[in-house]
C-alpha cells in the first residue's frame, strides 16, 4: 500500500502546481472523512485553543486544515523528485536581511510545524547548508524519502532525535544554521509546563539550552501555504534580543507566544493532528483519552 501511495504521488509531482493544489485539497477532504481518529484530535486541539468559536466555526477550520495538510502531502512530491529550480520557483523567500543581519556568528532558526515546514526547510537547502533534525518514521519506504528531501541538495546533514543534540551543536560550530522544530510534545523530559493557547502545554527547553551553549541568534521562520495553488513564502523574522534570557521557563514562554501569534495568521496551517497536549501535569485528566 505504501509503494501504491509513493508511486501515485511520483506521477503526480509533474502536474502543474495549481491543479496539484486541487487534487491536494480534494485529498485532504478525503482524509476528513476517512481519519476518524485524527479528526478527533484536530477537534480537540481547536476546542482548546479556541473555546470562543461556535462548534461550526470549529469544524470548517478542521475541514480547512485538512484540505491544507492534503495539499502538502502530495506536493511532497515536488520535493523529493524535481529539479532545484522547480523547488525553488515553489517556495519564496522574505525576510533573508534578519538572517544576514546577524552573520558571522551561529544561527538557530526557528521552524514551528505549519503544512509548510518541509517545503521551507528543503527549499533553504538549495542555496544554504543547514542542520536539522528528524524522528524516524515507522515506514521505512517513507522514512528513505523523508531523509533523502532533506538532504539531497548539497551538505545539509540530518541528526536523528535519538542521537541528541551533539552532533547538531558540532554543525553549529562549523558554521551550520539549525532549523529547529521545538514545538510538539515529546514528554516531560527536559520540558517545562507553559501556555499555548491559555493551556499548559509540555514544552521543551531546547532552543534556550541550545543558544546558551552555541552563542547563537534564534531567528524565527515560518513557512506559509498560498491559496490557489501559488506555492509557498518562507519568511524570516527579526532575530531575538536578550535570549535566552535567565529563566529557562521564561523562554519557554516567550516561545510559545511567538508561535501563537503566527497561528492566529493562519490558523488552518498549524499541525493540529499532532497531540499537543498529550503530557499533562501530575494529576490533571488526559485530553485524548
Amino acid at each position: 500500500m505504501a509503494r501504491l501511495g509513493i508511486t501515485l504521488i511520483w506521477l503526480l509531482h509533474f502536474l502543474p502546481l495549481g491543479l496539484l493544489a486541487r487534487l491536494g485539497e480534494g485529498f485532504g477532504l478525503l482524509l476528513y472523512l476517512l481519519g476518524r481518529e485524527r479528526r478527533r484530535v484536530a477537534r480537540i486541539n481547536l476546542r482548546l485553543c479556541f473555546p470562543e468559536l461556535q462548534d461550526e466555526e470549529r469544524e470548517k477550520l478542521v475541514r480547512r486544515h485538512f484540505r491544507a495538510f492534503g495539499r502538502s502531502v502530495l506536493e511532497r512530491g515536488i520535493l523529493w523528485w524535481s529539479p532545484k529550480s522547480r523547488v525553488q520557483r515553489l517556495v519564496h523567500i522574505e525576510g533573508l536581511e534578519h538572517w544576514q543581519a546577524v552573520a558571522g556568528k551561529p544561527a538557530i532558526w526557528l521552524a514551528p510545524h505549519f503544512v509548510g515546514l518541509d517545503m521551507g526547510g528543503v527549499r533553504l537547502t538549495t542555496d544554504y547548508p543547514l542542520v536539522s533534525m528528524y524522528s524516524k518514521q515507522k515506514n521505512p519506504l517513507f522514512d528513505a524519502l523523508l531523509l533523502h528531501s532533506r538532504t539531497r541538495f548539497g551538505n545539509s546533514p540530518m541528526a536523528s532525535r535519538q542521537d541528541g543534540l551533539k552532533p547538531v551543536v558540532r554543525a553549529m560550530r562549523n558554521g551550520l544554521p539549525f532549523y529547529y522544530l521545538p514545538d510538539m510534545d515529546f514528554g516531560a523530559r527536559d520540558a517545562v509546563f507553559v501556555p499555548f493557547f491559555g493551556v499548559p502545554a509540555a514544552t521543551i527547553t531546547g532552543l534556550s539550552r541550545l543558544a546558551k551553549i552555541t552563542g547563537a541568534a534564534v531567528v524565527p521562520c515560518v513557512t506559509r501555504q498560498l491559496a490557489g495553488g501559488a506555492g509557498y513564502v518562507l519568511k524570516f523574522y527579526p532575530a531575538w534580543s536578550d535570549f535566552p534570557g535567565a529563566d529557562v521557563e521564561a523562554d519557554a514562554r516567550r516561545m510559545n507566544a511567538f508561535i501563537e501569534e503566527r497561528v492566529r495568521e493562519m490558523p488552518e496551517q498549524y499541525f493540529w493532528l499532532h497531540k499537543r497536549f498529550k503530557t499533562r501535569p501530575p494529576g490533571e485528566q488526559r485530553f485524548y483519552g
